[in-house]
C-alpha cells in the first residue's frame, strides 16, 4: 500500500469529537453564564442542546465547531457510499440521506438563536430532518454491508445496536407523548432524548472509524 494513501478511519472520528467537545462546551458556557440550569441532561432533562447553544459564548462555540463537522457529515456519506461502491455494494440511499443530514444540520446551526416564525421553523425541522436522515443513512449503510462485514463481528454487532437502540428512543418517544403527551414531564422528557440520541450519533461515527481502521480504508493520493 502507497505511504502516500490517507487513512479515512480519523475522518469519523472527528465527527464524533466534535460533536461531543460542541454540544457539552455550549451546555457549561450556558450554565456558567446562568443562561440554563446546572444538571445532567441526560438524566434530568432540564434543558434541551438546542436551548443550551441558543444564546451567549455558547451559541457561537457551537456554530463555530458544527459549521464545518456539518461539511464533514457530507464528506463522512459521500465516502461511505464511494466505499460501498468499491465492496460491490449499492450507496445510493446512504449518499442521499447523508447529504440531506449534512444541509439540515447546517441549516439548523445557522438559524439556531434567530428570532422569527421563519427562523424557529428551520430550526425545529432542521434538527428532526437532521436525526431522521442520519438513521436512514445508518440503516442503509448496514443494508448494503449485509454479508459484507464478516471480517469485523465486533464492529458489525456494535453498528447494529447503535441503530437498534436510536429505534428504540424513538419507539419509547411516541409512547411516552401517547401517555404524558402535554404535560411538563413531556419536555424533559424530548430534551433528555435529544441527548441520547447525540450520543447515539456519537457512538455510531466512533464505530464508523473503528470500522473504516479495521478493513484499512483509504483515499489514494495521486
Amino acid at each position: 500500500m502507497d505511504r502516500q494513501d490517507i487513512p479515512l478511519w480519523p475522518l469519523p472520528l472527528a465527527i464524533a469529537l466534535l460533536f461531543l467537545l460542541g454540544t457539552h462546551a455550549a451546555w457549561a458556557l450556558s450554565v456558567h453564564a446562568g443562561i440554563v440550569p446546572g444538571c445532567v441532561p441526560y438524566l434530568e432533562g432540564c434543558t434541551s442542546i438546542s436551548r443550551a447553544a441558543r444564546e451567549g459564548d455558547g451559541n457561537h462555540v457551537f456554530r463555530l465547531l458544527m459549521l464545518p463537522n456539518a461539511l464533514a457529515i457530507g464528506l463522512h456519506w459521500w465516502l461511505a457510499a464511494r466505499w460501498l461502491a468499491g465492496i460491490g455494494a449499492g450507496g445510493r440511499t446512504v449518499l442521499g440521506a447523508g447529504v440531506v443530514a449534512a444541509m439540515a444540520l447546517a441549516v439548523y446551526v445557522t438559524f439556531l438563536g434567530s428570532d422569527g416564525e421563519v427562523y424557529r421553523f428551520l430550526r425545529r425541522y432542521g434538527v428532526v430532518v437532521f436525526f431522521g436522515a442520519s438513521f436512514l443513512a445508518q440503516v442503509a449503510f448496514l443494508r448494503a454491508c449485509d454479508g459484507r462485514l464478516h471480517a469485523t463481528p465486533r464492529t458489525r454487532r456494535a453498528l447494529q445496536g447503535i441503530c437498534a437502540l436510536m429505534l428504540l428512543l424513538g419507539v419509547v418517544h411516541v409512547m411516552a407523548l401517547a401517555v404524558v403527551g402535554g404535560s411538563a414531564f413531556q419536555d424533559r422528557f424530548e430534551n433528555a432524548l435529544e441527548w441520547w440520541l447525540g450520543l447515539g450519533l456519537v457512538a455510531w461515527f466512533l464505530a464508523h472509524a473503528s470500522l473504516w481502521r479495521r478493513v484499512g480504508y483509504r483515499l489514494r493520493a495521486v
